[in-house]
């Protein structure tokens, strides 16, 4: 069994507003929740994904954490992918 996150930022320009923060939690390959800076919380995509994604969304600690990614790991990473652009 293999369990999993990866993070990854989808961009239009450099500007924060444009930038999203998306974790992908797998589970065997299968994507089973969703962190979007755009939605502001995790969305489950299968039955255990779901009980996790509501357990993940009602600490706070963790959504605010997540939320300040966007800024932290996005943003000051952006100007690396537009130069190799």
């Amino acid at each position: 069994f293999r369990n999993y996150e990866v993070n990854r930022c989808v961009f239009n320009s450099s500007e924060l507003k444009d930038i999203e923060f998306i974790r992908s939690n797998f589970y065997n390959k299968e994507e089973i929740a969703r962190f979007s800076s755009s939605v502001g919380k995790y969305v489950g995509y299968t039955e255990w994904g779901i009980k996790q994604a509501n357990y993940w969304n009602s600490q706070t600690a963790i959504i605010e954490g997540l939320k300040a990614q966007r800024e932290a790991y996005c943003q000051n990473n952006v100007g690396n992918d537009y130069y190799k652009v």
